[in-house]
């Protein structure tokens, strides 16, 4: 029998889904309901195969799976069913084979994305207008999300990152686009899926460091990567995206070295995840830009 724990994931989860009932009848999301049901349910039983596979004897009802998929849905349109499933079991994957010292490298949801990016950029698209900008439900993730990331003590990444977002983006990008004015980009914070992506996505515990100062730097090196990637290529959605798949990677190889994890192994882990994420980057930055509203 699966163990049902009400935990901050729990929390998180009920959030999701109140976000869900909001954007389907509130906004844009564009799944439908049997979509949204089946995609669920699939996830749910890929994740306790893997559970069963992994631990055979102890069985628990997965929250951060069903995140994932929200999270996916909420941040990726695809008009192919399948391109959520391939890319839902490559993050959970991850999260489960792709383990060191009990720390997965990345970000389920955010991985997930990267995924459908490199193997279905015609197939799937960054469409992060779904949850629309009625302050009604900004106020509702701002308030759900900060009641969570001080219980689990998260609550200076997003923001040390909209601090440094803001500044990057003005001294990189703004100051040398003549196009782009100071609150064009400001309208950014007003879309609800922007923050989602900053109280949500960029604050999972398993995948941000524990220290305060840790947390500061890490928030703002995804804000750097994000703004060094709009200035060499113009605005675009993903930046994010790939910022935040560059840098996770190294809280969880930071911290297996401190904890004496044997050297040699971490730099192979390290030079192997970097070639990856690296040539995932150029690969998807390669591809023609596409353009949805934030």
């Amino acid at each position: 029998m699966p163990d049902f724990r009400f935990n901050s994931q729990c929390q998180q989860l009920i959030n999701l889904f109140i976000l869900v009932l909001a954007g389907k009848f509130n906004a844009s999301i564009y799944l439908s309901w049997s979509s949204i049901i089946f995609l669920i349910m699939f996830t749910l039983v890929v994740e306790h195969l893997f559970l069963y596979i992994k631990n055979k004897r102890e069985i628990y009802f997965s929250y951060s799976a069903l995140s994932t998929v929200i999270g996916v849905m909420l941040m990726m349109v695809s008009f192919k069913l399948w391109v959520y499933m391939i890319v839902v079991v490559g993050g959970l994957l991850q999260k489960h084979f792709l383990t060191f010292g009990g720390r997965h490298l990345f970000n389920p949801s955010n991985v997930s994305i990267v995924i459908a990016l490199l193997l279905f950029y015609d197939k799937a698209h960054l469409v992060l207008g779904q949850l629309g900008d009625d302050l009604w439900i900004a106020v509702f993730v701002l308030a759900s999300a900060l009641l969570i990331l001080w219980r689990v003590k998260r609550w200076v990444i997003p923001l040390a990152f909209c601090l440094a977002y803001v500044f990057f983006e003005y001294y990189l990008v703004i100051r040398h686009d003549p196009v782009m004015i100071v609150e064009d980009f400001l309208n950014r914070f007003l879309s609800v899926s922007f923050l989602v992506f900053i109280v949500f996505m960029l604050t999972d515990p398993r995948t941000t460091p524990e220290r305060l100062e840790c947390q500061i730097s890490f928030a703002v090196m995804i804000a750097l990567g994000a703004a060094v990637l709009d200035a060499a290529h113009g605005f675009r959605v993903q930046h994010l995206f790939l910022s935040l798949t560059f840098c996770s990677p190294w809280v969880a190889i930071i911290v297996l070295y401190h904890n004496g994890h044997h050297r040699g192994q971490l730099a192979v882990i390290a030079t192997l995840t970097m070639l990856f994420v690296v040539g995932a980057l150029l690969l998807i930055e390669k591809q023609p830009s596409y353009y949805y509203l934030m």
